[in-house]
């Protein structure tokens, strides 16, 4: 059935394929935070155990919304390890780091996100996709909050 929301198929198709690179990234931090909420170290270990928890859980709720409103406008979203490999910016973290070097790179990758997103917003407002706006303009405010907030951690 086709869809009729208001929204010209090539504008659906466009943001729905900006909202998959930035589910991509949601889902690349939500495993990288997970990754560094398992092993981190340090004098802060318990603070930033559950914070980091805190984080990914919020990231994982994330990219559930993020992939729902790809569904809305009429495109599949990726699933994969290796689809969100190929349309991910955030660059995954083999190793283990220090607690320092792990609150750098996400914060790295909170500002990644707010940027992707803030795009995203661009191309929603042009066509008066104001659902995909909303989304947006709210994970725009958490990214950059969150990064503000792990940034206050090195001060």
């Amino acid at each position: 059935m086709q869809i009729d929301i208001g929204i010209p198929e090539t504008s659906r198709l466009k943001i729905g394929q900006a909202l998959c690179h930035l589910l991509s990234d949601t889902f690349s931090l939500y495993l990288k935070t997970h990754h560094f909420h398992w092993n981190v170290t340090g004098p802060h270990f318990s603070s930033l155990h559950l914070l980091f928890e805190t984080q990914y859980n919020e990231l994982w709720l994330a990219a559930d919304t993020l992939a729902e409103r790809i569904r809305t406008l009429g495109m599949f979203a990726p699933g994969t390890y290796q689809q969100f490999s190929k349309l991910s910016s955030i660059e995954e973290e083999p190793s283990v780091p220090s607690w320092q070097d792990m609150i750098k790179q996400l914060v790295s990758g909170h500002e990644t996100l707010a940027k992707s997103a803030r795009k995203s917003l661009s191309l929603s407002t042009e066509v008066h996709d104001e659902g995909t706006a909303d989304l947006l303009a709210g994970r725009i405010s958490l990214h950059e909050k969150t990064a503000w907030m792990l940034r206050s951690l090195l001060a």
